[in-house]
């Protein structure tokens, strides 16, 4: 059965996949300032909206982002938790105002003002996840390496993490090699399993995972020194792909986006919180 793998790219005709990996770097980072800039939960559900329409418009699949999703969802949630945990009346504090829904004690009281607040929290997180899934899920390792130079990164930097964001893949794919190598040897470490065997068997994975990678590692480490990687200041890229008109298009977009959230942050909210409580 074929597995799907984590930030895997895949590559598909859409007009995100012929976006230059340059401009949707930029794109993710200028986002990522708007969402940062304020705590409006209308603007957040917007870039929201707008992120999930890019992600349908990129063709990317449900199942190719699940396994991510989920663990995402279970940090959010953590979070989610430990800020009430922690600063359960910072809800009221932000908005000057309390409305009580239940008190646990006299410290922890859930307020209307603290599940709005931690709303938006969660849904200011959620905007930009599937902005950040785009940027690995739609964009060549190579490509966004020669990206991340063309605004500066050192080539040497970006080698390191295109190799890494190739390693990905490999990595997987070897584990679910091993992983179904003991299941034809008789270990039962599969779902039928105990826990305490699934343990065990993922540790028994782990050797011999390490010792191949490391191999990997050593056969790519040869061939760029053979090739005297690293000799030059400055590197050419094969996979470099030039500016067209969607790229300058989706810059445009995102600029406004990150517009309007200053405009109404600082001309109608006067505030980075909006507050529907006043």
């Amino acid at each position: 059965m074929k597995r799907t793998r984590v930030l895997e790219y895949v590559h598909r005709d859409s007009i995100v996949h012929r976006l230059s990996g340059c401009s949707k770097l930029l794109c993710f980072l200028i986002m990522s300032t708007a969402a940062m800039f304020t705590f409006d939960v209308r603007l957040l559900i917007f870039i929201m909206a707008l992120s999930l329409v890019v992600m349908y418009v990129s063709k990317t699949k449900f199942k190719e982002i699940s396994i991510a999703l989920i663990y995402i969802l279970i940090f959010l949630l953590i979070n989610f938790a430990l800020t009430f945990v922690f600063s359960p009346q910072f809800g009221p504090e932000i908005y000057g105002t309390k409305h009580v829904l239940f008190a646990f004690s006299e410290r922890y009281t859930l307020t209307l003002e603290q599940i709005f607040y931690q709303i938006s929290k969660l849904i200011k997180y959620l905007s930009l996840v599937p902005f950040g899934l785009l940027l690995f899920l739609t964009t060549d390792p190579s490509e966004f390496a020669s990206s991340l130079n063309r605004i500066g990164v050192p080539y040497r930097i970006c080698t390191a993490l295109s190799l890494t964001l190739r390693y990905f893949p490999d990595v997987q794919r070897d584990f679910t090699t091993i992983h179904q190598a003991g299941q034809a040897r008789g270990f039962n470490n599969g779902k039928g399993a105990k826990l305490v065997d699934r343990f065990k068997g993922v540790a028994g994975i782990l050797v011999p995972l390490l010792f191949s990678t490391l191999d990997r590692i050593e056969v790519v480490s040869n061939a760029m020194e053979l090739r005297s990687y690293g000799k030059k200041d400055k590197r050419t890229w094969y996979n470099a792909r030039p500016f067209t008109r969607n790229d300058y298009i989706a810059l445009a977009l995102c600029t406004i986006v990150l517009l309007l959230v200053l405009y109404v942050r600082f001309f109608i909210n006067h505030s980075i919180y909006y507050n529907p409580f006043i």
